[in-house]
């Protein structure tokens, strides 16, 4: 059977590339870090190389890239680490309804010790709205915490305003670049980011690796507590090949950035036509100009997401109704809800997010099935019966 991916907003394949840079540092170079004779000065050196292609990438200082175990580590660690390290300032942080797990359920935690959090909400496209930022701001605000981009719709936030809006006001800014990172240039001087978290799966790195951007200057506390890895902020011996893979899969993203973005955006119109053309009823989630090129989200009314991801599976094909970490729970995305659809549509929407290594002749396959399974899904749905009735009449 065929097997067609389309779900790399959840993770990405590894590149063979980077692989292959990966492979001598799980074998013949497995040296600790943190030891002095050779074979640990050599992964110590490979640590560092790869911390600089990051911080070459974001245009900032080596020093200020910390490795952790992926995007949630970094979120948990940055919006803690600060808010902790800095409660004698102020105790408020603002962020936003539509964040990933990894920030809300932070925030959540952190209300629980005596923080007050600030939910903004968002636009029918996702976008927050900056008057409600400015207006939410307190003497008491220490965080200002907002994705770069999102993981369910795609919309891309902005991001250069809201830097600028916190630097005025002498709030840190911490974004949340997990869905960025690898297809959107970031220049964290530039855009006034404070902190910033990203992870290697999702540009065609290792699991298990991510690292943390946090600017000098900005007090944070440690995460973990042991010994004195990555300047005595995140203790545990070094993940080597991690790290090397990660630093590999960064700059082989941004090599080639312009000639990848140019083929997903392709595709990904080349299937929002098809679907559009091929489909009734049909509603398109996020914002079509200002998201990230290779997402799409669209809700199918009277039928369920479940079905249609069982029935895509069935085909071979991996898809998803939203994100992969809240895959588990019935309930309708807190992302479409917040962006005004209903339970209903919102239970049948679709996340198709489109990679380096999808065709057309995928696409083609993906539409073709597509339209056979919403179709014989809504003739068994009573709520498309009924509808289609008062459609007649």
């Amino acid at each position: 059977m065929k097997s067609i991916y389309f779900d790399n907003a959840a993770t990405t394949k590894l590149d063979d590339e980077v692989l292959k840079e990966m492979i001598p540092y799980l074998k013949e170079n497995y040296g600790n870090a943190s030891s002095i004779y050779k074979l640990g000065r050599e992964s110590r050196k490979a640590v560092e190389d790869s911390r600089e292609k990051i911080a070459k990438v974001l245009n900032c200082k080596l020093d200020e890239i910390y490795f952790t175990v992926g995007g949630s580590e970094s979120d948990n660690t940055a919006i803690k680490g600060i808010a902790r390290a800095n409660k004698k300032k102020g105790n408020h942080i603002i962020t936003s309804k539509i964040e990933h797990p990894a920030v809300l359920e932070t925030c959540k935690q952190l209300e629980k010790e005596g923080f007050e959090i600030t939910y903004i909400s968002v636009d029918e496209n996702g976008r927050v709205d900056l008057e409600e930022l400015k207006k939410s701001i307190k003497p008491t605000t220490i965080l200002i915490t907002i994705m770069f981009a999102n993981n369910e719709i795609g919309t891309i936030q902005p991001i250069e305003e809201i830097g600028k809006v916190a630097k005025e006001n002498n709030i840190y800014f911490h974004t949340d670049a997990v869905q960025a990172i690898g297809s959107i240039k970031i220049d964290v001087q530039k855009l006034n980011i404070d902190s910033l978290s990203l992870s290697g799966h999702k540009f065609y790195g290792p699991k298990g690796i991510g690292a943390l951007y946090v600017k000098t200057g900005v007090k944070f506390a440690k995460f973990i507590d042991g010994g004195h890895q990555e300047r005595n902020k995140r203790a545990g011996t070094e993940n080597v090949a991690g790290i090397v893979g990660i630093g590999k899969a960064i700059e082989l993203a941004y090599e080639n950035l312009d000639e990848h973005n140019k083929k997903i955006k392709e595709l990904r119109d080349y299937y929002v036509e098809q679907v559009q053309e091929k489909i009734r009823y049909i509603k398109i989630n996020g914002d079509m100009e200002k998201r990230l090129l290779g997402n799409s989200n669209i809700s199918f009314r009277f039928i369920e997401g479940e079905g249609l991801l069982l029935n895509l599976d069935l085909k071979g094909i991996c898809a998803s109704s939203g994100s992969a970490c809240t895959s588990g729970s019935l309930d309708p995305s807190h992302v479409l809800l917040a962006i005004g659809l209903s339970h209903e549509i919102a239970h049948g929407s679709l996340r198709i997010t489109i990679g380096k290594y999808n065709t057309k002749e995928e696409i083609d396959y993906l539409v073709e099935n597509l339209v056979e399974i919403v179709n014989r899904l809504r003739k068994m749905s009573p709520l498309w019966e009924k509808f289609i009735e008062e459609e007649n009449k």
